[in-house]
Order: structure tokens, then C-alpha cells, then sequence
């Protein structure tokens, strides 16, 4: 059975041809014949028929200021095309997986797993308890396309899949490839480059697209993969409890962001309650399209007695419905639950309480139609939507909180000391003592709705957690009970947050706390002391008894980011893995249950990757079951954008959850060698050094700043959060994303995998044997991944092209410099081959095939952006031009931040 009617050949053959055609129409001769002699020359090089780059130079160097912005234009908007050409791709694959049943990932691959294992159906249902997987969206600024752009490519998606899927006649073919052109000659007409930067309302409305249109669809459709797997394996299948979960940053996340204020987080409440309701009236009007039901004709036990309690609820309501659907009531009361639901956003009474009130009457509607018979009806319309309600509830994604710990303690030190008492002052000890006391007595201390005398950051603080009471009682606790906490260094940091809490009545203690309060641990000294940090808390009276209100459950959140961009790429994944396990025991010891937030990033130096291996390849005594991670940037678009591969994407992180749970309680891990340890020490420390000798030299600051275009990237409307957290031009003020994002666009990305090579090198020169870093990489899935991950970045990274973005900065600099990275490249590239034995750092075929696609289309637009960033005045049209750049590379590297 042929499931397809084109290939990833055609697709990009043809998208390519029209885009020239579009350009031939629209653009210049002399603009039409730069981008084919560009496109040409750079083809050339890489097929090795030309000995150099020279022509490539030449036919960019002498265009006029609208031929380049026209190249710019072109080749972005051709990543733009071959990124939904490779989509479709992946589609493809994954459909004729499905169709052959060779998804080793899948989630019923998983359930076989534990099957032939000889796990029971109890057993099964003791890990699904403990399971559930929580991606967790930010509004991270990595997203480099306008949404008119999204917009405009989403329909060429469509239509490619229609084109691809569907059996057309020869006349409606026709119809499709007309309404492609006039779409691509739509894209090549729309301005490129947003003209402001996007507020952080903005960014909750993209996040909310994704979660509204596409996920609430998807979610049914993976409980129904794990129940029909479930039921291929067992003959007594386990109920699938709730196993997935959603969250968000946008619109809450303050830290590094003051326009992200208390009106942004209640307007982003208040949308996604409405946009989860919108999709509630919808399921329900169609569900009341089915349950048509005459009652003389079937067994409607149950609805009646209901429909009578809805009369105290709604009387007219019931009474409509009753005369308008007359011996119908199953549609009566489906009516009567559409109308329910459609108040809870409205101001008239008789709305449901809350989701949990909505999710009982779906039960007992599902309960009457199967002893109705009607087992059919049930499992099609109702159970999807049950398993919607219990996923998104009435808030659509629960609010996440964040600041970063220096705004609360700069706040309670202006707060207290207009009550007398001298917080400044204090040593860690005598904050951890006040704090604890004030959080236990019954009194105030503060007024949070006193902010007279404070400055805004102070005040923003106080008003933040006066308004979170607010936001609790009318969104309900589910909708934002989570506090994290940035740079937390002291347990003061976290307690600080919990007084703040009390203070507003969030917390009660010790009957009642409304929110998790997570400590974020992102930096060396914060990892390494974990168990000062966590002992402290655990041990305090207060926060003792708010982790018992709340469970007894521990979340810690780990910063992928800033330990990288501290540590470097090889210390800090060693480093995280240590603190994992660190806290598995601190936590362990104190008989305290443990959920870890991973805070990764899009791109392999922010801790990005396939989610799947990454899940994997946690050490087995974290694995309580519970994970959440965050996601964010172009990692959204790519991983929610499409359906398909939004179903695929949530079952690999459901199936290396549920595995990797069984195998932390049937098979804990053993301990690890201690030479495999003693190797990994010995690197790590090594890899740190080198990399923190690049960082620390004079003048490298200088060096990054002309040799990438961390100038240009800085000046991009990419998101509402500023660049940097203080506006110094240092590493350390700088955000990990535009440090990661400069790296990438100049070929060079060093945060990927810098220190490797010597890391390695100087085990081996202490007589470290090379099989034993090979028998780590066969048998050890951390050493695995992370070796797997730099070779992803190495095969990304460009050394001939860096060295012309080197050529930038001043004499002095690019001597001091590149010659050390492009040596620590050859070095990495080299052991690397050596250890996982292979001939290409890029061991997937398809990962290959599309990077040799790409490159010869990237190339043209880094010499473009070279050749203007070398110019030392720049118009506004050339400014607009470098900006395009800027993004058509990260569309054609796939990855930004």
C-alpha cells in the first residue's frame, strides 16, 4: 500500500523552482542573477568543483544595497520552504512506521517492553501511576519568524500534505500547485523582519496557539495509543491514569523581563481559561450531534436524576432543552453541559464549579451510554474529551511563576526596613531564623498593598504576590501554583519566597500551601552545595511543613543554560549528572519525594537534543516518574507545529518515561565503575579549564563581540526580554540564548563542545586507556548522549566559514584567539571519530542528507552577512538586510538558542 504521493526530492525540487519563479516575476534581473550565481558558486565548492570560495566572495561583494537584501530575502525564504519539505518528510517516515509497525520508540514498543519483561498489568499500573510527563513552554526569546510568516507557511504545509496524502485528479493537482504559487509569491512580498519587538502578551498568544490548536487536539490520540497497547498486551489492560500534563512561562516568567507585569500574567490567565472554554463548546456542540437518542428506544438510567440537579443549577436551561429536545436526554443534558461550561467565563451563575465538577458529569454522561449499549458513542466522543478535561482543566496550561532571587530579597530589604527591621543586615543564619518565625506566627508582617517608598522592582514584587491570592481564587489554585526561583544560592532564597506567600495568604500554614516553590540550580557553587541548601530547608520547621501540605514532594529545577555557558559543554553535563544524583540522595535521606524540572534549552549546548535519549539517560535513582522540562523558541514550532509530529514527539517522552520507571524499580542501576567515574572526573576538570581559560583571557570578550554578530543579534525584535540582564558586556551578564545564538550563526559553536577535546586528551596523556572511553560509549547512556550530542554540534560547526567571521575582529584578537578554537575543533572532531568508531560525526543518514542539503544554501548567506558586518557605516536598509541574514541562517541551521 503506497501511503504517499511525492518524496522530500520532490518537495524540495519543486518549492525551490517556484521560489525562483516568484523571484524571476518579482525581483530584478540583476537581483535574480546575484542569487543564481550565489547559489551556484557555493553549490560548486561543496561539490569540489571549484578549489575555493573565491567566486562565491567575488559575486557578493560589489551588489548594490536591494540586490543583497534581495539574496538575504531569497534564501531565507527558501529555508523557510525546505524546513516544511523535511516536515513532511518526517511524516512520512513516521506514518510508514506506523503502517509497518517498526516504531521502536512508540508507546506500544514500550508497553511490549515491559511485557517481555514479564511485567504484570499491576505492576504496569503501579508505573503508570507514578508517571507524568509536564513540558513546560517559555517564551525564551529563540523564535525568529513573524507570525504573518508562521502563517503564511502553515497553509503551504497544508497544502503539501493534501498534494501528498490525498488522491487528486489531474484538474484538482492543478487547483493545489496554483494556490502554492500564489502562497510563495505571498511569502516573498511579506516583509521578513518584525518592526517591533513583540510584548510579552505577544508571547503568551504563540504559546496559547500551539496548546489550543494543536496539543488539546493530539492528547486524545496518545491516551488511545497506551490504552490500545495496553490492551494488545494484557487481557485484564490497567485503567491509564492522567500521565500528561502542560505548563507555561509566558506571560509569568519576570525574571530578566520587567514588562512581564502582574496585568500581563492576569490577561494570560484570563485568555486561556477563555480559549480552553472556546474548545470545550465546540467538543460539546458536536458530542450533541450524536447523542441523538430516542429514550423510548434505549436505557437512559441516571440522566433523568441528573438533569433534575441541573434544574437547581440552571432551571431555563433545563427547561429549554427539555422542550427542545423532547425524549432526547442524552442531548438534553449535553446541552445543558455546553451551556455550563459556556458560563464559567460569563458573569451569569450556574457555571460548573470547577473542571473537577465539569469532568464528573462526563463521567456519568459516558456511564449512561455504555449501560445504554452505547459503548461505541462513548469511546469516540466523550472519553476524548475526559481525557482533555483532566489534561487542561478549565486554565487551559497552569502558570509558572519566576524571579530571579535577587528581587526578592532586594524587595523584603526596602519592606522591612520601613517596619524597622534590618534585613540588610543580616547574616544567612539570622534570615533563615526571621524568615521562619515570621512564616510560623499568626500575624503579618507585611501589608503587600503598602508599596509607598519602594522602587518598582520592590514594589512589582509585592504586587506580584498580592495579586497571586487574587489569581488563585478566580482562576483556581491549579491554574498557577508554582514558584521558581533563578540563581538560588542560600535557603534564605527559597524562604523568602514561602514568607512572601504567607504574607499574601497563599499559605496557611500548616493546613494549607498554594504553590510549589522551586529552587532553581544553574550555577556551580549552587550545585555543589545542594546539600546545604536543600538539608537547610528540609530540616526548617516552616518549609517543612509547606512540603507536607504540598505532598511531600520536592521540585528542583536545573539550569541547563548558565551552567553551560559557566562550566562549558563537557563539565557541565558531568556536573548535572553528579547533582542529579546528589539530590537523589539528599532527598532519599530526608524521606522526601523528588520531581526534577530540567531547564533545557532549544540547542545541544543549552541541554536540547532528542528528548527521547535525554530522558534515557537520567540516572535511574531520579526517576520518580515525574519530569518536567522545559521547551521553548523554534523547539515549540518544530515540535507542535504539526500534528503528526506533535503525537510522535509526546509518545517517545511518554515511552522513555515508562521505561525507564519500570527499570528504576525492577533494575536499579548498579553502581558505576569507579574508573568510568575517575575518567569522567579527570576530563570534566580538564574541559573546564580550557574552557574557562578561553573565557577568562583578555580580550575575548572583545573577540566574541567582533568576530559574531552578538551586536546585530542583540538589536532583533526576537522577544520582549532583554539581552542581557544588566546591560554590561560581559559572559556572565549575558543570557545564555544570544550567547549560544552568535556562536551558532558564525559557524563556530563553541558552547557545543569546547574543552571536549582536551577534556580527553589530558585523560589519555595521564595513561588513560582509549577502550575503556569506548566500552563508556557502548555501555553507559550518559557518556553516550553527551558524546552523540557535541558530535551533532561539531558536524553543525564550519571551522573554513568561522574563520572568515575570525577575520572581523582585530589583528591581535584573531591571533590570540582562533587558532586556539579551531585547534581544541580538530582535537574534539578527532577523539570523537576515535571513540564511537565511526567514519562521519552525523551517524544518521536522513540527519546527513538534509545537513548536505543545507549547506550549500547557508553558505551564501554567511558571506553575505560577513561582507555587511565588515562594512563600518551601515544604512537603516542594510541594517534591515543584516537582520534578515541573521534570520535566514537560523532557519537554515534549524536552530538559533
Amino acid at each position: 500500500m503506497e501511503l504517499h504521493g511525492r518524496s522530500v526530492r520532490q518537495d524540495v525540487r519543486e518549492l525551490g523552482e517556484t521560489l525562483g519563479d516568484v523571484i524571476s516575476s518579482h525581483a530584478s534581473d540583476i537581483s535574480f542573477e546575484a542569487v543564481e550565481a550565489a547559489r551556484t558558486a557555493a553549490i560548486d565548492y561543496r561539490n569540489g568543483d571549484a578549489p575555493d570560495r573565491r567566486p562565491l566572495e567575488r559575486s557578493l561583494r560589489q551588489n548594490s544595497e536591494d540586490v543583497n537584501t534581495d539574496i538575504a530575502r531569497a534564501f531565507t525564504n527558501y529555508f523557510e520552504l525546505i524546513n516544511l519539505a523535511e516536515e513532511r518528510e518526517r511524516v512520512r517516515a513516521l506514518r510508514r512506521g506506523e503502517h509497518e509497525s517498526r516504531l521502536g520508540d512508540s508507546l506500544r514498543a514500550a508497553v511490549e517492553t515491559l511485557a517481555d519483561e514479564g511485567a504484570t498489568s499491576e505492576a504496569v499500573a503501579r508505573v503508570l501511576e507514578d508517571v507524568r510527563v509536564t513540558p513546560t513552554f517559555t517564551a525564551h526569546p529563540t523564535e525568529a519568524r513573524r507570525k504573518t510568516v508562521k502563517a503564511t507557511l502553515q497553509r503551504v504545509s497544508d497544502l503539501i500534505e493534501e498534494l501528498d496524502e490525498r488522491r487528486l485528479t489531474d484538474k484538482e493537482r492543478e487547483a493545489k500547485l496554483k494556490r502554492l504559487d500564489a502562497l510563495v509569491e505571498s511569502l516573498w512580498t511579506t516583509r521578513q523582519v518584525r518592526e517591533r519587538r513583540p510584548e510579552p502578551f505577544d508571547e503568551s498568544r504563540n504559546v496559547h496557539w500551539y496548546l489550543a490548536n494543536v496539543i488539546f487536539d493530539v492528547v486524545p490520540q496518545v491516551y488511545e495509543e497506551l490504552e490500545d497497547a495496553l490492551e494488545a498486551e494484557y487481557d485484564d489492560p490497567p485503567e491509564v491514569p492522567q500521565v500528561l500534563d502542560f505548563r507555561s512561562w509566558a506571560g509569568s516568567d519576570r525574571d530578566g523581563n520587567p514588562y512581564v507585569t502582574p496585568e500581563v500574567t492576569e490577561k494570560t490567565l484570563d485568555r486561556q481559561r477563555r480559549l480552553v472554554v472556546e474548545r470545550y463548546q465546540e467538543t460539546l456542540a458536536d458530542i450533541a450531534g450524536v447523542l441523538s437518542q430516542d429514550a423510548t428506544r434505549v436505557n437512559v438510567n441516571g440522566l433523568p436524576e441528573s438533569l433534575q440537579t441541573d434544574a437547581h443549577a440552571v432551571p431555563s436551561v433545563v427547561e429549554r432543552t427539555n422542550e427542545r429536545y423532547p425524549d432526547e436526554p442524552f442531548r438534553q443534558k449535553v446541552a445543558v453541559m455546553l451551556e455550563r461550561v459556556t458560563r464559567v467565563d460569563g458573569v451569569q451563575p450556574g457555571g460548573y464549579e470547577d473542571s473537577a465538577a465539569f469532568h464528573d458529569e462526563l463521567e456519568l454522561l459516558t456511564e449512561a451510554l455504555r449501560n445504554a449499549g452505547l459503548d461505541d458513542v462513548a469511546t469516540e466522543y466523550v472519553d476524548p474529551l475526559i481525557r482533555q478535561v483532566e489534561t487542561f482543566g478549565f486554565h487551559l496550561a497552569a502558570l509558572d511563576l519566576r524571579d530571579h532571587q535577587q528581587m526578592h530579597t532586594g524587595a523584603l530589604e526596602q519592606a522591612l526596613s520601613q517596619k524597622n527591621i534590618d534585613y540588610t543586615g543580616m547574616n544567612e543564619d539570622e534570615r533563615v531564623e526571621f524568615l521562619t518565625d515570621a512564616i510560623l506566627q499568626d500575624q503579618p508582617v507585611l501589608d503587600l498593598t503598602d508599596t509607598e517608598g519602594l522602587n518598582d522592582d520592590a514594589s512589582r514584587v509585592l504586587h506580584r504576590f498580592d495579586a497571586l491570592a487574587d489569581w488563585q481564587r478566580e482562576y483556581g489554585p491549579e491554574a498557577i501554583d508554582m514558584y521558581a526561583i533563578s540563581m538560588t544560592e542560600e535557603p534564605s532564597h527559597v524562604l523568602e519566597v514561602l514568607f512572601l506567600a504567607d504574607q499574601a495568604g497563599v499559605t496557611s500554614l500548616p493546613d494549607h500551601a498554594g504553590i510549589d516553590i522551586v529552587p532553581l540550580l544553574e550555577t556551580e557553587s549552587a550545585l555543589s552545595g545542594a546539600r546545604h541548601i536543600m538539608g537547610t530547608l528540609f530540616e526548617n520547621d516552616a518549609y517543612g511543613q509547606s512540603l507536607q501540605a504540598r505532598d511531600g514532594v520536592q521540585e528542583i529545577m536545573l539550569g541547563y543554560s548558565d551552567s553551560n555557558k559557566e562550566n562549558g559543554f563537557l563539565a557541565a553535563n558531568w556536573e548535572l549528572d553528579r547533582a542529579q544524583r546528589r539530590l537523589a540522595q539528599i532527598t532519599d535521606d530526608y524521606g522526601v519525594g523528588l520531581r526534577f524540572f530540567h531547564g533545557r534549552g532549544g540547542s545541544i549546548s543549552r541541554g536540547g537534543g532528542p528528548m527521547n535519549e535525554a530522558l534515557l539517560a537520567l540516572p535511574k535513582e531520579t526517576i520518580s516518574g515525574e519530569v518536567k522540562f522545559t521547551q521553548q523558541g523554534e523547539a515549540i514550532a518544530e515540535t507542535y507545529g504539526n500534528p503528526r509530529v506533535a503525537e510522535r514527539e509526546l509518545e517517545q517522552m511518554l515511552n522513555a518515561q515508562v521505561r525507564s520507571r519500570h527499570a528504576a524499580v525492577t533494575k536499579p542501576d548498579d553502581p558505576l565503575p569507579n574508573h568510568w567515574e575517575d575518567a569522567m572526573d579527570t576530563m570534566a576538570e580538564a574541559a573546564r579549564g580550557a574552557y574557562r581559560d578561553l573565557l577568562e583571557t583578555e580580550g575575548f570578550v572583545s573577540y566574541f563581540e567582533q568576530a559574531t554578530p552578538i551586536t546585530v543579534i542583540e538589536q532583533l525584535n526576537l522577544g520582549s526580554r532583554p539581552a542581557s540582564r544588566s546591560g554590561e558586556r560581559s559572559v556572565e551578564d549575558l543570557r545564555a540564548i544570544p550567547w549560544v545564538f552568535s556562536w551558532t550563526q558564525s559557524r563556530c559553536i563553541i558552547p557545543g563542545w569546547y574543552g571536549l577535546g582536551t577534556g580527553i586528551q589530558t585523560y589519555l596523556d595521564q595513561g588513560g586507556n582509549p577502550k575503556v572511553l569506548r566500552e563508556m560509549y557502548e555501555e553507559w547512556p550518559v557518556f553516550q548522549t553527551t558524546l552523540d550530542n557535541a558530535a551533532l554540534s561539531l558536524a553543525r560547526t564550519e571551522m573554513e566559514i568561522a574563520s572568515k567571521y575570525a577575520n572581523l575582529a582585530e589583528d591581535n584578537l584573531r591571533e590570540d584567539f582562533f587558532p586556539r578554537i579551531q585547534a581544541e575543533y580538530e582535537t574534539a572532531n578527532g577523539h570523537v571519530l576515535d571513540i564511537t568508531q565511526r567514519d562521519d560525526l552525523v551517524d544518521r543518514p536522513w540527519l546527513r542528507e538534509s545537513l548536505d542539503r543545507r549547506n550549500p544554501y547557508v553558505d551564501p548567506l554567511n558571506y553575505l552577512q560577513i561582507n555587511l558586518l565588515n562594512q563600518s557605516h551601515r544604512t537603516d536598509q542594510v541594517e534591515r538586510t543584516l537582520r534578515l541574514t541573521v534570520k535566514g541562517i537560523a532557519a537554515g541551521m534549524k536552530n538559533t538558542g
